[in-house]
């Protein structure tokens, strides 16, 4: 038992570090082969009716970067915040696009698949964002991808240059992400004993 409780509380570990990150040092480059051992990750992930119909553009050049970037929209909750300065914008994409030709519905692949790209590349030291809102056919313009791949999630990708840490939800109730006085970002979490529906009814033995 102490071995399996090891093994959760590597995984959980790993899930904690696995945040938001919306800035990022943009010198710090990343490779084709850093970002295809990423998409590679999908492969083991299971897939309704085992279809697999996700496919994957990664971007690692900086001139592409720079014409996806306006094309994205970032963190709605900050109304005053229009995105990364030019030195903090992310060093590459992972572009997740549904192929049409296999199905119009991928169920929940989409999230598994993002999931495990995020925590390799948490594994790595790096950090990313999910994205789902841009403009997804100025996007496909730009990549020149075919009309059968569809494009469904960003995935914005640096070397983390800010903190992002996990808090408690404020006694209001509000669930929305925010900056501290220091600056960090703080995402506040929901407790266990609000996650897990109890078997217990009041008024029933």
């Amino acid at each position: 038992m102490n071995q399996n409780k090891d093994l959760i509380d590597l995984v959980a570990g790993l899930l904690k570090k696995d945040r938001s990150y919306r800035r990022f040092d943009n010198s710090v480059q990343i490779d084709c082969e850093t970002l295809s051992r990423l998409v590679a990750l999908t492969r083991y992930c299971s897939s309704g009716r085992n279809l697999q119909p996700l496919k994957y553009r990664i971007v690692p050049t900086s001139e592409l970067c720079q014409s996806i970037f306006p094309l994205l929209a970032w963190a709605g909750y900050y109304k005053d915040w229009d995105g990364p300065a030019p030195h903090e914008r992310p060093s590459a994409y992972i572009i997740q696009c549904l192929d049409t030709e296999l199905t119009s519905d991928c169920m929940c692949d989409d999230g598994l698949h993002l999931q495990a790209i995020s925590l390799g590349a948490t594994a790595m030291g790096l950090g990313g964002c999910i994205i789902k809102a841009f403009n997804a056919k100025a996007l496909a313009d730009v990549l020149a991808l075919p009309p059968t791949l569809k494009p469904l999630y960003v995935y914005a990708l640096g070397k983390p240059a800010e903190e992002v840490v996990i808090t408690d939800l404020r006694q209001d109730g509000d669930y929305k992400y925010y900056r501290d006085s220091t600056d960090r970002q703080c995402v506040p979490k929901r407790d266990i004993d609000d996650v897990i529906i109890s078997d217990i009814v009041e008024g029933r033995g």
